[in-house]
Order: structure tokens, then C-alpha cells, then sequence
């Protein structure tokens, strides 16, 4: 199966350009991720842990997994992968954001292979890894399918990819768009396009017929009295997250 040549959504990198600079300001435009990152990294982190027998409680517990984050921005995910001992390559069409991930990764001490390049390049290029994060991406593409297709090329035989997006809803539009673009004021108002939101079922089928076979799926859930995220295993009415395996 062969990737779609060009999935890059031009306005959509536009978009994440203009607000390179504040990647790593917990209080700037990227503040929902900030809050949603510790959630987001437990996931992955149990998720690689369960698919390639890796404990936890040692120091660098991803040693030797080659991975790749799709649409790194400035590394947020990329950086603490690179801690827990994967070789990481970081990916994303809007060259705007690498001078910053790669500034940050040098004054964290840390190695990553940041690129300006797509998916579709780098599986053209026969790169291949074990893991492949996909995360707040999908929605942001031109042809989801695509994109997908070439995020399984990219893995290895009995490789994971792990896919997070945004369901399609009244409720994903009221929070994640009316929400938190109008009333709290977390990301610019145009950042996302509610036409392009996936629904936890339609986000099975294109894993499926990419070649992927998925094997979970959970919520991402905010709490607005406690102010902070967690994983769930019924609410996925906003953001979730999957995880699929590449038969081997």
C-alpha cells in the first residue's frame, strides 16, 4: 500500500509557525498541552512498556527502541523519550519549530534527531521504527488516510503506533474549539477545525485499512475543578488516544 505524496496541509503548518517560539512557555499558547502532557506521557509510557516488555522502574527502560515523534513541535514528547533511553528522531513539516526543539534539547543535554520533513518522506526513504507517536496530528492533515498509511510503513514489523485527535461532536466543539479558542483563550482562534475532528470509530477503520491493527483506545478527560487531566477508560467524548501494532 502506497502513502498518499502529499498530506501537508499548508495553512495548518502556517498555523503552528507563527507560534513556534512559545513551545516551551507552560503559560503561552501551548498551555494545553503543557497541562495535558503528563497524561499524554503515562499513556505512551505504559503503552511501549506493555508492547515491548520494558520495566519502568529502571533508569533509561527504552533502550534500544528507535523512535519517531510525527509533528514533534518543540519536543515536549521527543525530550522525554530521549530520558527514558529511545533513539529519537523528531519530525514535523513546519520548519519553524525545530531551531527551538533543537536549542531546548542542547541545554537539556540531550541527543534528538529533529527534522524538517513528513511522514510520507521519511517512509519513501524506508526509515522504520519501533515506535511511532502520532499525536494531535491526524486532525491537522489533509487526507488522514494517507498520513496513516505512511505512519505504518514507518514501523517495523510488530511496531507500535500510538495516535491521539480530537472526537467529532457537540461537545468536542463546545471544549475544545468554543472552549478553549473563545472563552479561555488557551490557543488562537482558528487553531482547530471542527469538520476535521475524527471520531473514535472512524480513527479504527483508517488504522485498519492503513494495515494497522488496533489494540486500545482512552480518554483524555479534564477536570475543570481539579484543573488537571487523566487517563480514562469510558469517557472518550473529547480527546483520546489509540494504540495499534503492525503484525509481524
Amino acid at each position: 500500500m502506497q502513502a498518499h505524496p502529499n498530506t501537508v496541509d499548508p495553512s495548518e503548518i502556517a498555523k503552528f509557525e507563527a507560534m513556534a517560539a512559545e513551545w516551551w512557555d507552560p503559560h503561552g499558547k501551548f498551555k494545553p498541552l503543557h497541562m495535558l502532557n503528563p497524561c499524554r506521557l503515562d499513556y505512551i509510557t505504559q503503552q511501549i512498556a506493555g508492547e515491548f516488555d520494558r520495566d519502568l522502574k529502571t533508569p533509561r527502560p527504552f533502550e534500544g527502541l528507535r523512535l519517531l515523534d510525527i509533528g514533534c513541535g518543540g519536543g515536549l514528547l521527543s525530550e522525554p523519550m530521549a530520558r527514558l533511553g529511545a533513539t529519537v528522531v523528531g519530525a514535523d513539516a513546519a520548519e519553524g519549530n525545530l531551531p527551538v526543539a533543537r536549542i531546548h534539547a542542547e541545554q537539556s543535554g540531550l541527543q534528538i534527531d529533529y527534522r524538517h520533513t513528513t511522514a510520507e518522506d521519511m517512509a519513501a526513504a524506508g526509515e522504520q521504527f519501533d515506535v511511532v507517536l502520532n499525536m494531535e496530528v491526524v486532525e491537522h492533515v489533509a487526507d488522514p488516510l494517507g498520513f496513516l498509511t505512511a505512519s505504518q510503513q514507518l514501523l517495523k514489523p510488530g511496531g507500535l503506533l500510538i495516535c491521539s485527535t480530537i472526537n467529532r461532536n457537540p461537545k468536542s466543539y463546545a471544549m475544545a474549539v468554543f472552549g478553549a479558542e473563545v472563552v479561555m483563550r488557551w490557543l488562537p482562534r482558528g487553531t482547530h477545525e471542527w469538520s476535521k475532528f475524527i471520531t473514535p470509530d472512524e480513527l479504527f477503520d483508517l488504522l485498519r485499512q492503513a494495515g494497522l491493527e488496533p489494540v486500545d483506545r482512552k480518554g483524555f478527560v479534564f477536570n475543570p475543578i481539579l484543573w488537571s487531566w487523566s487517563v480514562s477508560d469510558r469517557d472518550l467524548s473529547v480527546n483520546y488516544v489509540t494504540a495499534s501494532v503492525k503484525s509481524g
